[in-house]
């Protein structure tokens, strides 16, 4: 298997896909996912909150649906905010929906979600998070 963790691979798919799915978005500005959202969106992001619990509301002005599958656009990322366990279901989404990429955020790592990911032809990056590597390699 081929995680991507190179800093030359990181930096492409920062700049090569704008568009990124967050599950679990989350309204609470505490909450990781929220903050990484609102940096995506300040950065020039194109974000969609998935979230099975607020369907049709808003997070930080973007409407929220309840999976993937529900997406009314096309995402090239889907950044992944789950406990492992919950992982290889929003893997065989992300392959549903026809994305470029499945990143699976700090502790949110499911090695057969890579596994399905990948044979699919998704890149997969794992074990990082957007926010903290954009700011590492493009801020």
């Amino acid at each position: 298997m081929a995680l991507i963790d190179s800093d030359a691979a990181l930096r492409d798919v920062l700049t090569r896909y704008r568009r990124y799915a967050v599950i679990i978005a989350s309204p609470n500005p505490a909450r990781p996912s929220h903050e990484v959202m609102r940096y995506l969106l300040d950065h020039g992001y194109e974000v969609f909150p998935v979230n099975p619990g607020r369907p049709g509301r808003e997070i930080l002005g973007r409407p929220v649906v309840a999976r993937l599958t529900d997406l009314p656009e096309p995402v090239d990322v889907v950044d992944v905010f789950r406990h492992p366990d919950a992982v290889v279901p929003i893997a065989q989404d992300a392959v549903a929906i026809d994305a470029k990429v499945l990143w699976m955020q700090i502790g949110a790592v499911n090695m057969e979600a890579a596994r399905i990911a990948e044979a699919a032809g998704l890149q997969v990056v794992a074990d990082r998070c957007p926010k903290i590597e954009h700011a590492r390699l493009l801020g």
